[in-house]
């Protein structure tokens, strides 16, 4: 018999504030967290915004011996984990040690590879900084959440570029459904921010040069962002029986590959993954009252994220609000996942419609009430979280509004 998963803790960090209480009250206003990179000079650069976490200091969270083992990307994991599991209370007392995990999405720490190329090429130094190795490995953000928090039980890291944390977050609720844990923490944590990786992604012709518009007629394309994600799952009966506060309901998880291109989308594929993750929760598509789209801004994606809408939803598409908040905190790719899955967690339990920010005009390949411009209040019963990476690899999680 397969078990309820309950959402019982929210971390987060991104360009609207440094937790949960500021994310929220940016989506509410209508914040765009997207201006002028500060952290990286850009001045050789054409793509002169990103989507920036302001105010971090890492002292405040990490003591000095620390420091030098912890890229800035699990940096971000650790602190939204650690504000994850006070917010979801004692979640891991009277827990067998093997009974929690902590699964999240895997990030090469850009932050450290940056530093030591750096050092190496162009400082002509003899060796990089010693820990470059832990610092930068993929799964460097898990394993500094299991030690911060000291869990003991399975825990790993998943990559499927921008999908990771949403498949991270689908693996863990599938492991608490089965009864193979009783708690989890999952999530995912991303900072690119560096002159590598901003010069390369520039290469790739993608970044926008003044602000993400995803679904409109005249969208110019991405923006990169930073930021981190977490979440704590845990058996719904344990969790009403210990007076847990819950978020919302985690009903389902539907995955799929395009296995056709490396960067190109693949409309039926995408539309594959939102069913499989209806077929999973149970629910018909004509329940679903708001998506959080995966929505970059590139001309592509969205045109083939709308037309996968289509496919799922049918005629009840003119009448399900479909928005895209990566328009007011970028594009944070392997956290992106997390991040927008904490979004669709406060939009049911705070029954709002997070809004597309920066919408001009219509676009006839993207037909959809994207919420332009302001949030506006909703009544959200169910409501899906959509991930399509590179490589063709989807994730997407349905989500109900927890009603005892």
């Amino acid at each position: 018999m397969k078990s309820r998963v309950a959402i019982t803790g929210l971390g987060s960090l991104s360009a609207l504030g440094n937790d949960v209480a500021a994310h929220l009250e940016g989506l509410r206003a209508g914040t765009v967290g997207i201006g002028e990179t500060r952290g990286v000079d850009v001045s050789s650069m054409k793509t002169k915004i990103s989507a920036e976490v302001r105010g971090f200091v890492p002292e405040e969270h990490f003591e000095p011996r620390q420091l030098g083992l912890i890229d800035r990307t699990s940096q971000f994991a650790v602190v939204a984990a650690r504000q994850a599991l006070a917010d979801a209370g004692p979640a891991f007392e009277g827990v067998a040690r093997h009974r929690v995990g902590a699964i999240f999405a895997a990030s090469v720490g850009s932050h450290a590879v940056d530093d030591s190329y750096r050092k190496l090429y162009a400082e002509g130094a003899a060796r990089p900084h010693p820990f470059t190795v832990p610092r930068a490995m993929p799964s460097g953000q898990v394993s500094h959440v299991t030690m911060d928090l000291g869990i003991h039980g399975p825990a790993f890291a998943i990559a499927s570029a921008c999908s990771s944390a949403a498949h991270a977050i689908g693996t863990a609720f599938h492991m608490v459904r089965s009864g193979m844990l009783d708690v989890a923490v999952s999530g995912g944590a991303e900072s690119q921010l560096t002159y590598g990786m901003l010069k390369s992604w520039e290469a790739l012709r993608v970044l926008s040069p003044d602000g993400c518009r995803p679904f409109s007629k005249d969208r110019a394309g991405l923006v990169i962002g930073e930021g981190a994600g977490a979440v704590v799952l845990e058996n719904m009966d344990r969790a009403i029986a210990r007076g847990a506060t819950i978020h919302a309901e985690l009903v389902g998880f539907g995955m799929s590959a395009d296995g056709m291109d490396i960067t190109a989308p693949d409309m039926a594929s995408a539309a594959a993954s939102m069913r499989f993750a209806l077929e999973d929760a149970g629910l018909a598509p004509e329940q679903i009252d708001f998506v959080s789209a995966h929505g970059t801004a590139t001309v592509l994606n969205d045109k083939t994220e709308a037309g996968a809408l289509r496919l799922v939803f049918g005629d009840h598409l003119a009448r399900l609000p479909v928005s895209s908040s990566k328009s007011q905190y970028g594009h944070t790719m392997n956290a992106s996942g997390a991040l927008d899955f904490v979004t669709t967690v406060l939009a049911l339990r705070e029954g709002f419609l997070p809004p597309t920010m920066g919408f001009r005009e219509p676009d006839p390949d993207c037909a959809l009430d994207c919420v332009p411009n302001a949030s506006r209040p909703a009544a959200i019963e169910a409501a899906i979280s959509s991930s399509f990476a590179f490589g063709g690899l989807n994730a997407v999680l349905a989500l109900k509004r927890f009603g005892g």
